[in-house]
């Protein structure tokens, strides 16, 4: 039903907003402009196009304060954490959030992702913690991978404790969008089977993974899916030749689509029996969508709990987009999806 309402709309380009059109029209021309043929980028012209915005000590007009935390590693791993300024009440959920951009481009001060991050953080209820993970092709994988778990492992022994209201670290969830969805599926397997094992030992500040979320998660293989053919240079913003380019930047030198990092959709996909709650968020207008929904049918067939939100109209990146009304309604499925989350582990 929803490959139906995708090939209608692959006919009938969606009707976007100019204020919206105009943004992804920088967006790709950003990237189209800086990613060389030879798998590199062009950074200092990059960073020239990518206008990023500082933390806000103090409160922005919704009650939301940022500020930007060094985890002390030698590679400068940082992290934004958005949290409300309201009297302290119950502990907050945590979202550790990662962001889109290929693995290549983009970073938690880039202002489209401040600006959705301070969002999610009103409307969730949530401290969010925006990971700014080390970027490809300088640093391929597993070096985003490593900088999640070494994020994990921070909060688990550090916490948080310049924030000014109470956080649970029983009910975490990792999210991400893109590139950051398929960092967030790889940081939670990586953590969950550490945690699991006898020979780890226990943090300071144990964390529970209560959820991930994943919106229009970027996985992918040697093999084009009908969707990719279909709608390849009809849909607004990705297209297989710059897909493909990001995973040559990211991937191991001489790798193929079929790696692990990037073929997650078979039955070698790992995971263990601590793998969290999933939530899939799909869109009828990404090129992705068929390996996502293969995604989550391997987590159902591996007994996982996984709730598969689709948009059969969405574009990839819609989530940036508050204008958009699929926006809005992505934030209310997460707010829901996190609640039920955390009341089914109180109860079991």
């Amino acid at each position: 039903m929803a490959g139906g309402a995708g090939q209608d709309a692959a006919r009938a380009p969606p009707a976007l907003p100019w204020t919206v059109r105009l943004q992804l029209f920088g967006i790709v021309t950003a990237a189209g402009a800086t990613m060389r043929r030879d798998g590199t980028i062009n950074r200092f012209v990059y960073n020239l196009l990518d206008r990023r915005v500082r933390a806000r000590a103090r409160p922005d007009g919704s009650g939301v304060r940022s500020a930007d935390v060094g985890v002390g590693a030698p590679r400068g791993l940082w992290a934004r954490v958005f949290s409300p300024s309201g009297a302290a009440g119950a502990p907050l959920p945590v979202l550790i959030y990662f962001h889109g951009g290929g693995f290549a481009l983009l970073s938690a001060a880039s202002a489209p992702y401040d600006a959705m991050c301070r969002r999610f953080c009103r409307e969730l209820g949530a401290v969010v913690v925006s990971v700014n993970y080390r970027l490809a092709p300088e640093h391929r994988c597993p070096a985003a991978y490593d900088d999640g778990v070494d994020m994990l492992r921070y909060l688990a022994s550090t916490g948080l404790p310049g924030i000014s209201v109470p956080v649970d670290f029983s009910g975490c969830f990792l999210a991400g969008d893109s590139a950051g969805g398929n960092i967030a599926h790889h940081v939670a397997r990586r953590w969950t089977a550490s945690t699991t094992s006898s020979e780890s030992p226990p943090p300071s500040n144990p964390i529970r993974l209560a959820g991930i979320i994943l919106v229009q998660p970027y996985f992918g293989g040697e093999q084009r899916t009908d969707t990719e053919l279909r709608l390849d240079g009809k849909a607004p913003v990705l297209t297989m030749r710059g897909s493909d380019w990001a995973w040559t930047a990211f991937l191991p030198e001489g790798a193929d689509r079929n790696h692990p990092a990037a073929h997650v959709t078979d039955e070698n996909a790992g995971l263990d029996d601590g793998f969290p709650p999933a939530m899939v968020v799909i869109g009828g207008l990404d090129l992705l969508q068929d390996w996502q929904r293969r995604y989550a049918d391997v987590l159902r067939r591996k007994g996982k709990a996984v709730r598969v939100v689709e948009y059969p109209e969405a574009i990839h990146t819609f989530y940036l987009f508050p204008v958009l009304p699929d926006s809005g309604r992505l934030v209310e499925e997460m707010k829901a999806f996190m609640e039920e989350s955390n009341a089914s582990e109180l109860t079991t």
